[in-house]
């Protein structure tokens, strides 16, 4: 794409994309609405249809495998509103699978090294797929009966190779980070290059949109944090390790609030530090981990009533630790542990906010309760790490990864007797 159509295509997408009726508009409204009551019922007789016959040893509890990988599982997405999930490996292949029976609905094919991730789109009509290959390919939904036929959509390339995959909360716009220091933008089914962020000097190991989709939180490698504005290749702020203490030897991981005001940022040393977006400054910084020790996941955990969800993070690192922070008063609530590296933390959706899911290299995954840090259930059944994790059926089940070229599912909560 030659400059002049690249700023002709910015130029008309822009718009679109920043004004949340305009992006909307890239979504057809097919009638879909919030799931009700009958919808969570049909969601809870989903979870007892994978239950059903599951007679395993005490040491796999799990409901559902899907061992189609031939090596390492890198990544899973379980699907926003339908019992499937989307997985991608060492072995180049991705598949679109039914988490009730283990059914390969599509085999995505077309990447020469390893997908490393997954992501769908908000409306879950489609699909994307990141390579170390650098490649990005697209699928999507046929027609609306069902969620059974898909087709491939369009390859996006840019990246050197594909550190991470999001898509905007409210539309169909896809986000990349990229080895080669740059971040990328696209507009979806047309393809088209919306931006192409250059700012950062390392690895962009990990971003996402703010939840309200005004903005762009990236980090990378090098240890540098920059909030983007979509519409523009320029930062609205910059923090580097050139200030001492913004130090954290490259940064691994990061999280924002709900309320789109605070990001929790990790670092490779173990260090975590509260960063304001309005202010553009660090507000806090939390010492709980080991220090050496790689933080690999921040989550953030609504327990307040008034659902502000703005006072407690949860980070996860190679120590084993998870630590709760009251970002209030930037103290340590509780700490709770992994007998090996934390690899990924999830927060369960309301009504069930309290809970979080966690995966490690100890071969488990454990759901706990962020008020007490009790233990609610133990997830057993992998034989290797467990990479990647994602909730699905409203925080009900959750789908794993492991390094053992499985995915399994399990019931978030112990199964009623």
């Amino acid at each position: 794409m030659d400059s002049t159509q690249h700023e002709q295509d910015e130029n008309n997408e822009q718009e679109e994309f920043i004004t949340e009726d305009d992006v909307l508009a890239e979504v057809p409204d097919d009638g879909d609405q919030p799931m009700d009551d009958e919808d969570e019922n049909e969601a809870d007789d989903t979870v007892g249809e994978l239950g059903a016959g599951s007679s395993r040893a005490t040491q796999d509890n799990s409901l559902q495998s899907f061992p189609n990988h031939k090596s390492s599982v890198f990544a899973v997405a379980a699907h926003p509103t339908q019992p499937l999930a989307v997985s991608g490996g060492e072995d180049d292949l991705g598949y679109i699978w039914d988490i009730t029976d283990g059914e390969v609905i599509v085999k995505l094919t077309g990447h020469s090294d390893s997908v490393s991730c997954v992501a769908w789109s908000t409306d879950g009509d489609l699909v994307s797929t990141g390579g170390m290959d650098g490649k990005i390919r697209l699928w999507r939904r046929v027609g609306k009966e069902d969620y059974r036929t898909w087709e491939f959509l369009t390859e996006l390339q840019g990246p050197d190779e594909v550190m991470f995959l999001k898509w905007h909360p409210k539309g169909n716009v896809l986000l990349a980070g990229s080895n080669d220091s740059t971040l990328w933008l696209w507009q979806l089914p047309s393809g088209n290059t919306m931006q192409v962020f250059a700012g950062h000097t390392g690895p962009v190991q990990c971003g996402t949109f703010t939840p309200d989709g005004k903005r762009i939180v990236s980090a990378c490698g090098d240890g540098t944090l920059i909030l983007w504005d979509p519409r523009s290749p320029t930062p609205v702020f910059k923090l580097t390790p050139e200030d001492a203490r913004f130090n954290l030897d490259g940064i691994t991981s990061l999280g924002v609030n709900p309320a789109s005001t605070l990001a929790v940022v990790g670092g490779a040393a173990g260090g975590v530090r509260v960063v304001s977006l309005t202010k553009g400054e660090i507000v806090g910084a939390l010492g709980g981990h080991t220090e050496g020790e790689s933080i690999e996941a921040v989550e953030f955990i609504d327990l307040t009533t008034g659902g502000s969800g703005t006072s407690i993070v949860a980070t996860g690192a190679t120590d084993g630790k998870i630590c709760l922070w009251d970002l209030a008063t930037m103290r340590l609530r509780s700490t709770i542990e992994h007998s090996d590296a934390v690899t990924t933390l999830l927060a369960v959706p309301p009504p069930k906010a309290h809970l979080l899911v966690s995966g490690s290299a100890d071969r488990t995954l454990r759901t706990w309760d962020a008020r007490t840090g009790a233990l609610i259930k133990e997830h057993q059944g992998h034989h290797a790490a467990v990479l990647s994790a994602s909730l699905g059926l409203d925080g009900s089940v959750v789908v794993s990864a492991g390094d053992d070229s499985t995915c399994l599912v399990f019931t978030t909560e112990p199964e009623e007797e």
